[in-house]
This record gives structure tokens, sequence and C-alpha cells, in this order.
């Protein structure tokens, strides 16, 4: 992590800029006038890794003369967070906010300005992603190159929520993790870029099988409160047989159905800690999550959590670990 406000005022853009560009050289300029604050965290996910940058506005140029001193080898997908940026590669040009992504290659030339907003800087997240690790053609990364890209919808939308649960809590995850949040984001990006480069052909069956699970994960959590939410109306949802479903989540640690139960009986333990609610019975809260039966929604809360529902209201500490 860095930040500058830790350090002198006339250190700070020079510090930061090192920061920023690490090993690949590349120019900035910012606006001098006004005093440089900004903020940049680095994510290692094995071999493929996370930067978040918060700055005001910016401009960065990297030459082919530049270029040539030291190649990285990597492309980079940038999402805006706050402000906005224009990129230009390859004689493209994508203007993003918020709602966007937008690719880039290292290995090539190219300039970007960042701008802010009503918030006063601008904040990219960026994924660092080896050449070697994109399984898409030279002809298709160069349809993408600077392209404008939807991160509010499909496959966007699950990466850019992702990515954002990451870099705003990296403390949640243990250094084991690493590799394999590695691996979940470059399914991502691979699944996303893909679409747009007329390339989900080639993608391997397992980066697919994983968007596909991580797809129906975020669908089961948007819809938890619906009352016919079930095994048979996530693969109706998603276009699969009941039989795919269960085999996507083969290898996992819950079924469909148990990830469901989990999740219902996790939001009514929430619910019935929150002070707002106290008014609430205990039954409204539980059909509320899918529980319309209470003697069931009783059993399903003691057997998860080791204490009735009313006593843990009340104040009584689970004596289990939850749903298992």
């Amino acid at each position: 992590m860095l930040d500058t406000q830790l350090v002198p005022e006339a250190d700070r853009f020079d510090l930061w800029a090192d920061f920023a560009v690490g090993s690949t050289p590349a120019s900035i300029w910012t606006d001098r006038r006004a005093p440089f604050n900004a903020f940049a965290q680095l994510i290692d996910l094995g071999g493929v890794h996370l930067t978040e940058f918060r700055y005001p506005t910016l401009r960065t140029r990297r030459t082919a003369r530049q270029i040539r001193q030291a190649d990285s080898e990597m492309f980079q997908l940038a999402l805006p967070t706050a402000g906005f940026s224009a990129i230009s590669q390859a004689r493209n040009e994508s203007t993003i906010d918020q709602t966007g992504f937008t690719f880039f290659d290292g290995s090539r030339p190219y300039e970007a300005e960042h701008q802010v907003d009503e918030t006063r800087y601008t904040s990219t997240i960026c994924v660092h992603i080896p050449h070697a690790r994109l399984p898409l053609s030279a002809g298709r990364v160069n349809r993408l190159l600077a392209a404008a890209m939807p991160a509010d919808r499909g496959t966007g939308a699950l990466l850019a929520q992702f990515l954002r649960q990451l870099v705003a809590h990296p403390e949640q995850y243990e250094p084991s993790e690493a590799q394999g949040l590695g691996g979940v984001t470059l399914d991502l990006v691979c699944a996303t870029l893909a679409r747009y480069a007329d390339g989900e052909d080639s993608l391997s069956p397992e980066t697919r099988q994983q968007v596909t699970r991580l797809q129906v994960v975020e669908f089961i959590e948007r819809h938890l409160a619906r009352p016919g939410l079930d095994p048979g109306a996530v693969a109706q949802a998603h276009h699969l047989s009941l039989r795919t479903l269960h085999r996507l989540f083969a290898g996992e640690e819950e079924t469909v159905a148990g990830l469901i139960r989990r999740r219902r009986l996790e939001q009514c333990r929430r619910d019935l800690r929150n002070p707002l609610l106290r008014d609430q019975p205990i039954r409204v809260i539980a059909a509320r999550w899918g529980f319309p039966d209470p003697a069931h929604f009783s059993r399903a809360f003691r057997e998860a959590y080791g204490v009735p529902a009313r006593d843990y209201r009340a104040g009584a500490e689970p004596t289990t670990l939850g749903p298992s």
C-alpha cells in the first residue's frame, strides 16, 4: 500500500509515480498546483494481480521507446470506480465511467487520461494479466484494445462486483487463498473479454464451468427472498438441466440446495439481531427469507446454530458455526 499523505508534499507525486509505474517506464502528468493526494494498493493473486489507484486528474503515456526499455508483457483490464477514464491504443479510443471496462496491452504504445468527478478524485481497479495467461488469439485481442465493455450487466457485472469486493476487503482472505482467487479472477476476465471478441470457443471447459457456477451463486444471492427459489428454479433460470446444475457443484463443499438454505439462515440470523427489526415477529423474518413454515424454520435455525431463534434474538450466542 502507498498513501502519499504520509510523506512531505514535495515528495508525493514522484513517490506515487514510481510506485504506479513500477518496472514499466511511462510518462505521467498532473496538476502540480494542488497538493497531490493519492492512494495505491497492490494485491498479488499468484501470477495475476490487482491494483487500486485513487488520485486527482492524471495523464499517462507509454511510448514505443519506453516499451523497448522494459516490456512487462502484460495486459490490463481497467474498471473506474470514481471519475472518468479515456484511453487510446492501436487507433482505437474509448471513454468509460463506473459502468464500463476498458482493455489495453502494456506492450504497445497508449495514452490515457483520468478525470475527476464530483468526488474530486478518480479511482481505478486494474487487473494485470500476463500475455501467456490470456487464451485469445492476437486478432481477437486487437478488437478489444481501448474498447469499452459494459461492467453493469452480464459477466461484466459479475466481474466488476468480484473485483470491488476483493479490493475493498483484502483482509478477509488468507494468503493461501490467493492462487484460487487469481484463478477465479482470470476465468471471469477471460469470459468477459471472450464475449466481446467472439472468442467463447477459445475458453476451456473449466473456465466456462467456473463462470457458470459464479453466475449461479450470484443469481441465488439476488433471489434469496423469492419463495420458489430451489435447484429447479435455478436450473431453469440458467437454461440448465438439474443434472448439469448438480454437476457444477459436485466438487464444492455444499450443494445448490445447501447453499440456498445456508444463505437464507444467515440472512435470518442477521435480521434477528437488527435493532431496527426488533418489533417484527420471528415468523415474519423467517417468511421473508424463504421459510414460510415457522416450525420448519425453528428446527432449521436450532440445528444450524445450536440455539433457538428466540433465544438468539434475546442475546444468546450460537454454539455451532452455522449450517453445514
